[in-house]
């Protein structure tokens, strides 16, 4: 069996902090464990803390955009936290802009993000 990443509750935001590198059954796990746990929770928010991750290749880089693409389709957005200058350069580098995913430098930017995102909405209104 493999390890899993563990999926937070805060409110209506989901917390996933990646303190390991990912290998494959891991990243499928979590993207199967965060979407369910969207949809029992109706979480309208995901962040995904990166900071404990010093190098990222294309595996890691495409993970991101796809989990950020499952929650929006579940009708969460996705924030990922926590990016090293490195981390950032390196999915530049690799041509991997993340389209569609919002990034914060910190955990309290990225729930300050959602947390407004969340007043503004229609839906809050």
């Amino acid at each position: 069996m493999s390890d899993r990443v563990p999926v937070l509750k805060i409110g209506d935001i989901l917390l996933v902090s990646i303190q390991v590198d990912l290998e494959d059954q891991m990243v499928l796990d979590l993207q199967d464990d965060l979407s369910q746990k969207i949809v029992a929770t109706s979480a309208r928010g995901v962040v995904i803390d990166i900071s404990a991750l010093e190098i990222v290749d294309s595996f890691v880089g495409r993970m991101l955009a796809t989990t950020a693409a499952i929650s929006r389709v579940l009708g969460a957005e996705t924030v990922v936290v926590g990016m090293r200058p490195a981390v950032a350069m390196t999915l530049v580098e690799l041509g991997l802009s993340l389209g569609g995913v919002r990034t914060a430098l910190n955990l309290e930017l990225g729930l300050g993000y959602l947390r407004r995102a969340q007043a503004s909405s229609p839906e809050n209104r």
